[in-house]
């Protein structure tokens, strides 16, 4: 199944309403990590606006935003330069969310709130229904919101903080090539067998699928 061309509509993020602005630059975000902009190549304001179907001024603010965060660099009189992330980068990046988000995922399977799980489920299967679709910003949008929703169970606003910028920094350049075979739609399943076993209270199962879950970031998602 080949990866649709167009851009889809913009994502929403958490539960209050983002600005325009804000959406625009989360969708950009998605972009980015998605790899359907690449590092090196300058892209323009009004190109990215008809991409995804808005208007000049709130691309050009969201860029702005993205370049205070290190994503993009700013070209004088043609637009925003896509920053590049070392092998070594990506390497580090995952290696501290491992270390993050692992222990704490595998410790909501004895503190976290069945209710407070299940109501993630809805955004799990969004992900699943998105690989299937070879939406790629949805789903990196999605996994961004499923992820940050579990770790924010563990009640440490700041360990959210710290994994949300890291996720940010990240590159996944093989999904395109993993929707297109139809492959990532297995990857995306893991999602459900992450909650499955975190409603089952089997801490070293959640353990062993997250393990496994993050290690496609620097294998199966991390090729060109």
């Amino acid at each position: 199944m080949a990866a649709p061309q167009h851009t889809p509509a913009l994502p929403l993020l958490g539960s209050r309403k983002p600005s325009h602005r804000e959406r625009v630059a989360d969708a950009l975000r998605a972009a980015l990590i998605a790899g359907e902009l690449r590092p090196g190549e300058v892209y323009s304001a009004p190109g990215l606006a008809a991409r995804f179907g808005v208007s000049a001024t709130p691309v050009r603010e969201a860029m702005l935003d993205l370049a205070k965060e290190g994503l993009v660099d700013t070209v004088p009189n043609k637009g925003f330069r896509v920053t590049a992330v070392s092998e070594r980068q990506l390497d580090e990046y995952t290696h501290i969310r491992g270390l993050i988000e692992i222990p704490t995922t595998a410790g909501l399977a004895l503190t976290a709130d069945p209710v407070a799980l299940q109501a993630l489920r809805p955004v799990a299967r969004e992900i699943v229904i998105s690989a299937a679709a070879g939406d790629l910003i949805a789903y990196v949008e999605a996994d961004l919101r499923f992820h940050l929703g579990l770790l924010a169970l563990a009640g440490n606003d700041h360990l959210v903080d710290v994994v949300r910028d890291l996720r940010r920094r990240s590159r996944l350049y093989g999904l395109t090539a993993l929707a297109g075979q139809g492959r990532l739609e297995a990857s995306a399943e893991e999602h459900l067998e992450i909650l499955d076993a975190l409603l089952a209270r089997d801490e070293e199962a959640v353990r062993t699928v997250m393990t496994r879950h993050l290690g496609h970031v620097r294998g199966l998602w991390a090729a060109p």
